[in-house]
């Protein structure tokens, strides 16, 4: 926890103290279910608008490593005109399962499923690895960067660099929902 923001203690009460009175917030959400347990739920500033439904990336990437041929997932919005953002997802299969376009239509239905229609992801892109830094946390940014087609930020912190071209090239081919 923060002790405070150097010389602005009332923008660090304003950030982390007004939301819940008596409680600090660090942008982080969880849900508590009917059986007590905890769900994180990732950075609430982490949600996708689709059709004016809030969806959390968190949500649709635990939806997608609940299956079982899904070894890892990483989920961006991208602007669509028709839906506002539209979801795409990337995901590393465990070995011995086929990136096609059968397998892509399997876990959209598997996430719609779990979650429902509206979280279905409309582009499955399949990739060998995703973009990490050394420590191992994803470059989303990289993500959102090869989603909406923009020229690509910083790389120098990522482990292997040429993880990106790889996706950028998938992306490219990778098949949509229509």
């Amino acid at each position: 926890m923060l002790h405070g923001i150097w010389d602005d203690p009332e923008r660090y009460k304003d950030t982390y103290w007004a939301r819940f009175e008596g409680r600090y917030f660090a942008g982080d959400g969880a849900k508590l279910d009917d059986d007590g347990y905890f769900w994180l739920l990732g950075r609430v500033d982490d949600v996708m608008n689709v059709s004016g439904h809030r969806i959390s990336t968190t949500e649709v990437e635990s939806a997608l490593v609940s299956h079982p041929t899904v070894a890892e997932a990483a989920v961006v919005g991208a602007t669509d005109a028709m839906t506002g953002q539209a979801i795409i997802a990337y995901v590393t299969l465990r070995s011995g399962n086929e990136p096609d376009r059968d397998h892509a239509e399997m876990l959209r239905a598997h996430v719609a499923t779990e979650i429902g229609a509206i979280a279905r992801p409309k582009t499955i892109i399949f990739t060998p690895d995703l973009p990490k830094t050394r420590s191992g946390k994803i470059m989303r940014r990289l993500l959102r960067d090869v989603a909406e087609g923009r020229t690509l930020g910083d790389t120098t912190t990522l482990a292997d660099a040429t993880v990106v071209e790889e996706i950028r090239t998938r992306a490219a081919a990778a098949p949509q929902e229509e």
